[in-house]
């Protein structure tokens, strides 16, 4: 069942459609012309609106401007008698969701009434899974090493800098990246992650790029690289020190010129992209060695974020645990389980060789094996069985 607002100055109209989508189990409102429709579009919490474009007072098409400008969270479905071509196409451009032409075929209003539903439905799943993404993506800790960091992110992030997050591995660099991502000005365009070091050298370029179609032997239709698809948001190519000379050439011409050629073809496309990086090698020995270009490294390290390793910050380690206890157990469904303060100090005499990455681990092998409480033997025996503590 869907809360609907019909906008009509038309009385005939509107308790036609009344009765049908009532009919069909939705909760309908009415208002005689725009500047009613608006008065209720702001409190009412309508899944859909139905607007006349001509109306007195207020027409649908600022009725329209106004709930998009709003931001509310409404599919808005343009209906009039006096539509044409060129009034439905103005429409959808200004972001109604479709146009309807008077006498309305009902068959047509239900099923775009079906489908704005359908894209309601996952712009709320979408959000769901995005804050639950975010809620695995927080940085914890109040360490000075951290909270540096942190400081670090507030300042770059609203700015277009390139930069580059070094550290070891497991350290939570991408959570760097996610965090410059959601905090800057590109947080509503996409973030498109490239794994350097997990694709094979021959067909990064054709990842990152594009490429046409015949452009080799298994490229059968033409294909958007990373670049294009990150365009107006931001690309964060991981491993970056895992890339082959070759690609970091082309990588090096894309941010100088701000366009990329697909693989296989001549036409330069224009991208708008905010490039991050990150490397758990030291870029400047790999430049000694020849196997990274000094040029690439000095346009990627605008501002350089170093993400400490987990030993370097033991003081952490009790919001950690406690971070990942809840986000564990509620990602099983199970009630949430302690940690005895012992077992925390058994936890900090650790010497976290995989940094946050090892921790979870051990935090969520702990959760599975132990009681409602984790105690100081559970996690001398369950911790680390293959390694020696300190």
């Amino acid at each position: 069942m869907a809360k609907i607002l019909i906008v009509d100055d038309e009385r005939a109209i509107r308790s036609t459609l009344k009765e049908i989508l009532e009919y069909e189990n939705h909760q309908v409102d009415e208002a005689l012309d725009g500047a009613e429709g608006w008065e209720k579009v702001q409190t009412g919490g309508y899944d859909i609106l139905l607007s006349d474009i001509k109306m007195p007072r207020m027409d649908g098409t600022e009725l329209l401007e106004k709930v998009l400008g709003a931001r509310l969270e409404c599919q808005v479905i343009m209906i009039s008698g006096h539509g044409t071509i060129e009034t439905a196409v103005e429409c959808i451009k200004k972001g109604a969701f479709d146009f309807i032409a008077k006498p309305l075929d009902l068959n047509r209003l239900m099923i775009t009434l079906r489908n704005a539903l359908d894209k309601s439905t996952l712009i709320e799943e979408t959000k769901v899974l995005r804050k639950k993404v975010a809620k695995g993506s927080e940085m914890v800790g109040e360490s000075a090493a951290i909270v540096r960091v942190k400081e670090m992110i507030a300042r770059v992030a609203p700015t277009d800098a390139r930069v580059l997050i070094t550290g070891p591995n497991g350290t939570g660099k991408e959570l760097v990246a996610r965090q410059l991502h959601e905090l800057s000005n590109r947080a509503a365009a996409p973030l498109i992650e490239v794994n350097c070091a997990a694709i094979p050298s021959e067909l990064i370029e054709s990842e990152l790029f594009g490429h046409e179609k015949g452009a080799f032997t298994s490229a059968v239709k033409q294909r958007k690289g990373q670049f294009e698809l990150a365009h107006q948001g931001t690309l964060f190519l991981d491993e970056i020190g895992d890339m082959s000379l070759s690609a970091q050439a082309k990588v090096l011409r894309a941010l100088q010129e701000n366009k990329i050629t697909r693989v296989g073809g001549e036409k330069e496309i224009p991208v708008d992209v905010r490039i991050l990086a990150a490397t758990n090698k030291n870029l400047k020995d790999e430049i000694a060695k020849g196997n990274f270009r000094e040029d690439l490294y000095h346009r990627l390290s605008v501002i350089i974020v170093e993400v400490p390793a987990l030993n370097n910050r033991l003081e952490d380690i009790p919001l950690l645990a406690q971070h990942f206890l809840k986000l564990i157990c509620d990602e099983y469904g199970i009630p949430v389980k302690s940690m005895h303060p012992d077992a925390i100090q058994e936890l900090q005499k650790i010497a976290w060789t995989g940094n946050i990455r090892e921790f979870r681990n051990v935090v969520e092998r702990l959760i599975i094996l132990c009681d409602k409480e984790i105690t100081p033997e559970n996690v001398r025996t369950f911790a680390l069985p293959a390694r020696q503590n300190h």
